[in-house]
């Protein structure tokens, strides 16, 4: 191979790396983000189960539990940040925030003056007025 070809090779070779670069670059922090957990995902997970394992060779029978714990949810919080990163699960809402989203918005309502509530009753006719809202209902002679 002459200097000319090895030359030109070179000079391809650095254009194609550069232009994979570009290419690279144009990803999103997710597409970049699932590419890196297929790739070092699955050792740091495989590597804290055998941290386990040899721990539990060594360790007194108290003192397992509490690796065995720490190691159980620091998987799941591996496996959760992972799945979050590359999108693989919806992100769902957690009821104890829906809760108090509600909480919240009940608090909100009362420091504002609300209109004052009445209730009549008529015989079998019940008419509750709040504002300008009206409800009535009747009793069916069947229902007495």
């Amino acid at each position: 191979m002459t200097d000319a070809e090895r030359r030109s090779l070179d000079y391809y070779k650095a254009e194609i790396k550069a232009e994979l670069q570009r290419l690279e670059a144009q990803f999103t922090a997710k597409d970049v983000a699932g590419k890196s957990i297929g790739k070092h995902g699955l050792p740091y997970i495989t590597s804290i189960v055998v941290i386990g394992v040899l721990a539990s060779l060594y360790l007194e029978e108290a003192k397992i539990a509490a690796v065995m714990g720490l190691l159980g949810s620091s998987l799941t919080a591996l496996i959760s940040m992972l799945s979050n990163i590359s999108g693989a699960a919806p992100k769902e809402e957690r009821p104890e925030f829906v809760v108090i989203d509600k909480l919240i918005e009940k608090l909100d309502r009362l420091d504002k003056a609300e209109p004052p509530m009445s209730v009549d009753v008529e015989g079998g006719n019940v008419t509750v007025k709040r504002g300008d809202d009206v409800i009535s209902s009747t009793l069916n002679k069947k229902e007495r």
